[in-house]
């Protein structure tokens, strides 16, 4: 059935190609919400950028027929402006929710036999739609449910000579072809009840187990306390590995093995030219401006997560080239702090990305981040879909869980549930009880 939707403000912001994710339908954007774009549309950030966009989008489709009667899309749906001749030329609204209620009310008063649906990802006027009698959704077309991304646990069962020739070549060839994704993590096990097992990594063929990349001494001292941190290492260092997503509740150590990962290959082996590590300033790209003093300076009580993590790894694993603090790393050069709201026009060679807390990105701003990356480089993004502070998305709609299932069959990354928490006891005890 056709139907009519009317798309919040936060919905093209959030996605300014989203009026052409609604099939063969009409999609109704109220002038009055361009009004509320209007005041975004200077912001030197990713919602500035999108605000920017759906103006273009709206001005290219203008030449094809009056936005007010309907311009015809390629998908097969209608896109119109709503504005009532009498409203044209004087300030819309001073309340965008109110303008929403108020022309879907019209819509459905006009067309009663066509169901109108707004699309919103406020809460609270999903919640108001509904007391008014009208239909209200969010926008689901990048949605992904959070027990979708959990790595299952997988066990391959084999020969004990087959067991032991894993271990002596680090390789071994299955019967028969797996239909598990590329870079899934195995548990091998002797079919003959034996307790010795070993732990795998599947390759691109589906057949071909490989060992697990582990440094005799850890990264930087730091070493996996279990499985799935095991699993973790050998993802961070297999250089054909160029994504690596990490996913975990607090004190899993999602953060402390990418940067321990970053550190170990970038100063100790020379595999990349430099880090860079990221956290969402939140919400993103939120102007940094009236703090005083440098970049550096403005950054620092956002990065100070990661600033913890790297003085704990020199302080466990020693210094590194006389840099004995994540202060002096900083001012080496070997380590750069990038802010994410700028990072759109860059291209990152040959570098060590870590992009922490990527639960608050949305898909547009992940896309945005792994874009940007070049030649010779490895991006890791840790995440968890249960903590977000974000207010423009959640467990389901969140870049990080977008990118986890987009990729989740290529060959060239890999994704790892960091269940246990490692932190310590109280840790483990506050993220599961509170």
């Amino acid at each position: 059935m056709h139907k009519h939707y009317v798309l919040d403000a936060n919905i093209l912001l959030h996605d300014p190609h989203s009026i052409f994710n609604f099939a063969d339908n009409t999609v109704i954007v109220p002038v009055g919400i361009l009004e509320e774009l209007d005041r975004f549309k200077k912001e030197r950030t990713d919602r500035g950028f999108n605000a920017r966009q759906v103006a273009r989008i709206l001005d290219s489709l203008r030449l094809k027929n009056r936005l007010t009667e309907g311009v015809s899309l390629s998908n097969g749906g209608t896109l119109k402006v709503y504005c009532e001749p009498d409203r044209v030329m004087s300030s819309l609204s001073t309340n965008g929710d109110l303008e929403i209620l108020r022309v879907a009310s019209a819509l459905q008063q006009a067309h009663p036999t066509t169901p109108v649906v707004i699309v919103t990802k406020d809460i609270n006027l999903r919640i108001r739609a509904d007391v008014s009698g009208l239909r209200a959704e969010d926008y689901e077309t990048d949605h992904v449910i959070p027990s979708d991304l959990e790595t299952e646990e997988v066990e391959v069962s084999v020969s004990p000579e087959e067991l032991e020739s894993f271990r002596e070549a680090g390789e071994l060839k299955l019967a028969a072809k797996s239909l598990y994704d590329p870079n899934e993590y195995v548990l091998i096990r002797p079919n003959d009840g034996g307790k010795h097992t070993a732990l795998g990594r599947l390759l691109d063929d589906g057949q071909t187990l490989v060992a697990l990349k582990q440094p005799e001494n850890g990264l930087c001292g730091i070493k996996p306390l279990n499985k799935e941190q095991y699993y973790a290492v050998d993802a961070l260092l297999a250089p054909e590995i160029q994504l690596v997503t990490l996913m975990g509740k607090a004190g899993t150590g999602k953060t402390l093995l990418a940067m321990a990962a970053a550190i170990y290959q970038t100063m100790k082996h020379k595999d990349y030219r430099g880090m860079l590590a990221a956290r969402p300033v939140v919400p993103l790209g939120r102007d940094l401006g009236f703090l005083p003093g440098d970049i550096e300076s403005k950054l620092e009580p956002w990065m100070k997560p990661i600033s913890d993590t790297i003085d704990f790894i020199l302080d466990t694993g020693g210094a590194i080239r006389n840099n004995n603090d994540s202060a002096a790393l900083l001012g080496s050069g070997y380590l750069e702090i990038q802010p994410l709201a700028y990072i759109r026009g860059r291209s990152i060679s040959n570098r060590f990305v870590v992009i922490d807390e990527a639960q608050n990105l949305t898909p547009l701003e992940v896309k945005t981040v792994i874009t940007r990356i070049g030649q010779d480089s490895k991006v890791v993004l840790t995440g968890d879909p249960f903590q977000i502070d974000n207010p423009y998305v959640d467990a389901n709609s969140n870049g990080f869980s977008y990118l986890v299932n987009r990729f989740q069959d290529q060959g060239i990354a890999a994704h790892i549930s960091l269940s246990k928490g490692e932190r310590s006891e109280l840790a483990e005890l506050a993220a599961n009880l509170l």
